[in-house]
């Protein structure tokens, strides 16, 4: 078979691919999908206890003036 043949051919598999969009799709691993939903529950509470309170205000006093911006800009 030369190259001209092949591409006006595709093999089964090729083929089984291009109907089946599923066939490529990387499935996850149950157990680091548990283990980076059990560090994203426990990071904003361990943040917390590490920041001083005039740190948590100056986060806080920030997170309050992105709201108060976002909000004039959606009225506008």
């Amino acid at each position: 078979m030369d190259v001209k043949e092949n591409l006006a051919f595709p093999s089964a598999t090729s083929y089984s691919l291009a109907l089946d969009p599923m066939a490529t799709v990387k499935k996850k691993n149950p157990h680091a999908v548990a283990l980076g939903r059990l560090g994203g529950l426990k990071g904003g509470r361990a943040l917390a206890k590490k920041l001083t309170p005039e740190q948590r205000s100056e986060i806080a006093r920030r997170a309050s003036i992105a709201r108060w911006a976002k909000q004039k800009k959606e009225k506008e």
